[in-house]
């Protein structure tokens, strides 16, 4: 799967943001059937960083409301990344989202 093709975006949390500043963690969006090898490759080729660690899980999307209407969000799978000491990546850094 080409690199550009597993990460669709990036997560931006307050939680996450203090795992970044704390633990050198980044979380993005992937492709659902992306493996752990392959968005460790993806970052690793788009960001020019070293990763560490992956861990992934599959967000069930929310039940939703409008009216009568009921309505489902859809499933999504992220990704948290662990990088080496040292590494950062600008995208979430610069602060122009």
């Amino acid at each position: 799967m080409h690199p550009t093709n597993v990460i669709k975006g990036p997560v931006i949390t307050e939680k996450l943001d203090k795992a970044r500043e704390k633990l050198r963690q980044y979380s993005f969006l992937v492709d659902r059937a992306a493996t752990k090898h392959e968005v460790a490759h993806a970052v690793s080729a788009l960001f020019k960083v070293t990763v560490e660690g992956v861990r992934t899980n599959i967000v069930r999307g929310k039940i939703k409301r409008v009216g009568k209407s009921m309505g489902k969000r859809p499933n999504f799978k992220k990704a948290i990344v662990t990088l080496k000491v040292g590494d950062k990546i600008e995208l979430f850094e610069g602060g122009a989202v």
